[in-house]
């Protein structure tokens, strides 16, 4: 289906209805059907301030408490009014809070689903309002009502996390280019990937398989357990619980309680990769990599694993600076309230079921323990007492 187009949906920005591209001169009475708002249901004032509903899965993870912060904090520096809510990981509480955004007057709705397929009579309800509905992070699918996606590139977050397990492993080097003398294994791996009902943890996956694959069908790398699709490996909610537990029937199942040899194991999320750790010290695998433990790969570059990573525990993470991936969700609520079509880098690739919703992609950075200062710390993403104590301050 044919993305709509902004100006094409009627909504009202600075007191002035974009019909069709047309600017019409508009009063203050059209409200929609959140009611509440009597300036119509995507109005601003004279200056195109609009009141924004921002909606993150879950205040568990330290990424997500960092990107409503940093949404919140840009979007009422440029004056705009924000409704921020976590819905602690709960689908009905993300719903009610989503309907309680519209009821009270929402001009525009960013939102980071729990799942992205749970949230259809309130998209529902902001296409009949006129509300603009910006999916933050996660795709939202199977409704016409998404209007903007903004992200990181999540096929190429995949193939930099498998590529850091091959540089782990001695296979290539950080870039990625195959090592002359490199181990031709075999070498057993184990495979994990995100929520199922997270769109994005599709993407990691299949950006890592396609990396992996050469290695798997020349049999450098085995996975012992034999466990290589998606639905097999999935962790449902990304729970850290979920992932110690999988981890922990790996090594009794498969890997003779710790004493048959384990080279790396793929995850794709910082709290994953941590209760993976924590399953393989328990088994003897060893504390850090220097003694034996099997590389481990994650993403977020969650403190409590840049500590690990400082420490030589974890191999590796990937940076999704949500400082940046903030600023373009306000580049693109600002967009709306100009009354102009926001800039898209991806016109072809987030198809969520109905229509293929136009992207604005961030780059990911690989962080290994040589790039923390560089790229972390004098940044000032965190400081060198957080990293060191694996706390944000």
């Amino acid at each position: 289906m044919k993305s709509r187009s902004f100006l094409a949906r009627g909504i009202r920005v600075s007191g002035v209805a974009l019909v069709a591209g047309t600017l019409l001169l508009t009063g203050c009475s059209g409200g929609g059907a959140g009611g509440g708002n009597q300036s119509g249901a995507a109005g601003g004032d004279s200056e195109g301030v609009v009141k924004v509903g921002v909606s993150m899965p879950t205040q568990t993870s330290e990424r997500w408490i960092a990107d409503g912060d940093a949404v919140k904090e840009e979007l009422e520096a440029a004056g705009h009014t924000v409704d921020l809510q976590f819905a602690n990981d709960d689908i009905p509480t993300q719903t009610q809070q989503i309907d309680q955004m519209i009821t009270n007057g929402a001009q525009v709705l960013v939102v980071a689903a729990i799942d992205g397929t749970a949230l259809s009579s309130q998209l529902d309800a902001a296409g009949a309002a006129g509300i603009p509905v910006i999916s933050y992070d996660r795709l939202i699918r199977d409704n016409e009502n998404v209007d903007f996606y903004v992200s990181f590139d999540n096929y190429k977050v995949g193939v930099a996390q498998a590529t850091a397990l091959l540089s782990g492993l001695g296979i290539t080097d950080a870039d990625g280019d195959e090592l002359s003398g490199r181990p031709t294994g075999p070498l057993n791996i184990e495979l994990f990937a995100g929520s199922p009902d997270d769109n994005n943890a599709g993407f990691f996956f299949d950006g890592a398989m396609d990396t992996l694959k050469p290695y798997l069908d020349d049999g450098t790398l085995v996975v012992k357990s034999t466990q290589t699709d998606f639905d097999q490996v999935a962790i449902l909610r990304w729970s850290q619980e979920g992932a110690q537990k999988r981890m922990e029937d790996l090594v009794t199942s498969t890997y003779g309680g710790g004493t048959v040899p384990l080279a790396g194991v793929l995850s794709p999320f910082d709290g994953l990769s941590r209760g993976i750790i924590t399953a393989l010290q328990n088994a003897g695998y060893g504390s850090t990599i220097a003694d034996g433990l099997p590389v481990v790969t994650g993403q977020d570059a969650e403190v409590a694993s840049v500590k690990l990573i400082n420490e030589g525990v974890q191999q590796s993470t990937i940076f999704k600076d949500t400082r940046t991936l903030a600023a373009q969700a306000v580049k693109v609520v600002e967009s709306i309230a100009a009354g102009e079509e926001p800039e898209a880098n991806d016109t072809t690739t987030y198809d969520n079921g109905v229509k293929v919703v136009p992207s604005y992609l961030l780059p990911v950075e690989t962080i290994y323990k040589d790039d923390i200062k560089s790229k972390l710390i004098d940044s000032g993403y965190y400081t060198q007492t957080e990293v060191e104590e694996g706390v944000v301050k």
